[in-house]
């Protein structure tokens, strides 16, 4: 589950909730919600004022919405797609170049303006710690289930 917003306070008289959240389509999109551990299925919602307001299934007035103040809303995480990647399953991937030399484990993902960038912490026998270059031309493979990432990057670069 991935935290999207927040319930804020009710919202009218038949129980609705305003919702803070950052992305209000993926949140008003998605069919249930988990609050405090509990799934809650969504009656309607849409956006209004910066905020998301929703009715869901069980809460029919202000009293019972009052009761969910300051709770978290979560859903699953959507799929990244294919080719795409959550930078954090990304983190704790190795990387190997195509000599076969480790180069180390993603420490970090970030982004310098043009491309994303892997802070790569090195090994035992090389610690240095590499920023590589997130692109195509460096970045061959991927395999999150064999937690590696295969990379055009030398050893001496």
């Amino acid at each position: 589950m991935i935290e999207y917003g927040r319930v804020a306070d009710p919202y009218g008289v038949r129980g609705w909730l305003r919702v803070v959240v950052d992305d209000p389509e993926l949140l008003a999109a998605a069919p249930v919600w988990w609050i405090d551990g509990e799934a809650r299925a969504v009656k309607e919602s849409r956006a209004h004022s910066g905020t998301l307001l929703a009715l869901l299934e069980g809460i029919e007035n202000p009293e019972q919405a009052r009761t969910l103040k300051g709770k978290a809303v979560s859903i699953p995480r959507p799929e990244a797609g294919e080719g795409r990647y959550y930078w954090s399953d990304l983190v704790g991937l190795e990387v190997v170049n195509e000599q076969g030399v480790v180069l180390g484990v993603v420490k970090q993902m970030s982004s310098n303006g043009a491309h994303d960038v892997m802070e790569v912490k090195g090994t035992k026998e090389d610690a240095r710690t590499r920023l590589l270059p997130f692109v195509p031309a460096y970045v061959k493979k991927i395999d999150v289930q064999k937690k590696r990432i295969d990379v055009a990057w030398e050893a001496d670069w």
